[in-house]
């Protein structure tokens, strides 16, 4: 098995868009025209970046990539099967060069690991390179959501309830730096994509009239 690439030249997935979804066509909302920069999903597994990513690509008519999915084809295997083979520590050194890539490429909706956020590297580019949200959500609805999926390596052989506890207590705080907080509805996705949209059209204005960089916006 090929480890995940250090070198870009020998990326399979180094050509910007490999797993991007690209947008329908038609005129992108105002919203999207004061985007600059690619607008990163951060959170623990079962927050659901994935599916609110795919939504919100498609309301501003940007690009989705989810990360993981970029890793998978840069590594040619399963993220499971990278951690079961190669070990965490190899994963993130991976993980890490494919987010800096994907934030060298066109404004997008990025969804990211969990993990990810946690690297100081990654996290300071994608605060310098990126608006980052926060897709906060309780243990009891991460655990109903990872339910669903038996295959995420963190989760393998453990208690999911109490893995995920540990997981919060840990990354919540660092994950509080994002520049953007939306807390993860239960029930039809739209609710946590309106909430996401609000989130970054206040954040926006805010930039607008200030002149900074949108920091501590949260949506409850």
């Amino acid at each position: 098995m090929t480890a995940v690439p250090m070198d870009d030249s020998a990326d399979p997935a180094r050509e910007h868009g490999l797993t991007t979804v690209l947008p329908a066509a038609g005129t992108q909302p105002a919203l999207t025209r004061r985007i600059d920069r690619t607008i990163v999903l951060v959170g623990l597994m079962g927050a659901g970046k994935s599916c609110i990513g795919k939504r919100l690509a498609a309301h501003l008519r940007l690009p989705f990539t989810d990360a993981d999915k970029e890793i998978e084809a840069a590594a040619r295997c399963t993220i499971a099967d990278y951690f079961a083979q190669h070990g965490e520590k190899a994963f993130r050194d991976g993980e890490r060069r494919v987010i800096q890539r994907l934030l060298s490429g066109p404004v997008q909706v990025l969804a990211t690991g969990g993990g990810a956020f946690m690297d100081p590297t990654t996290r300071a580019l994608i605060r310098e390179r990126a608006l980052s949200v926060w897709l906060r959500a309780d243990l009891d609805l991460l655990v109903k959501r990872v339910a669903r999926r038996n295959e995420r390596p963190l989760l393998q052989n453990v208690d999911p309830r109490q893995k995920l506890s540990e997981l919060m207590e840990i990354r919540y705080p660092v994950y509080g730096e994002a520049d953007l907080v939306v807390d993860s509805m239960d029930g039809p996705p739209e609710a946590t994509l309106s909430r996401v949209v609000a989130a970054l059209e206040q954040a926006l204005a805010s930039e607008s009239h200030t002149g900074k960089p949108a920091q501590q916006a949260a949506a409850r």
